[in-house]
């Protein structure tokens, strides 16, 4: 399995995780140079810039850890151009949503963690 697959399907279930949850999802897999961000979701007040984390389980870390200070960074860099190029009074925030699917693609039963203002 490639991991642009994995990766996308990761995406998908954070995505359908924030949308049961009120968010409303405005972009994905927005690019820039500087960075990537997965999804650009919205709710009460906030612009939300989420880092989502696809890992089988947590054996060698938990999949927050996988998010480095050079990962937030080109994030935030992206967030950056982001706001630039779409006005909004809303306040920026940046989370991290972790998904554990055991069996990848075949899992019967994943595990997502949220993690508000993660960075």
């Amino acid at each position: 399995m490639d991991t642009q697959t994995l990766g996308a399907y990761g995406e998908k279930k954070a995505a359908n995780y924030l949308k049961l949850h009120g968010y409303r999802i405005v972009e994905t897999n927005c690019r820039y140079r500087q960075g990537e961000i997965d999804i650009i979701a919205s709710k009460r007040g906030y612009i939300v810039f989420v880092e989502v984390k696809l890992r089988k389980n947590a054996d060698y870390g938990e999949a927050k850890e996988f998010v480095t200070a050079a990962k937030q960074q080109r994030v935030i860099a992206a967030a950056q151009m982001w706001l630039q190029a779409n006005e909004t009074e809303l306040q920026p925030r940046f989370d991290v949503i972790e998904v554990y699917a055991p069996e990848g693609l075949n899992s019967k039963r994943i595990k997502i963690n949220h993690i508000e203002n993660a960075f």
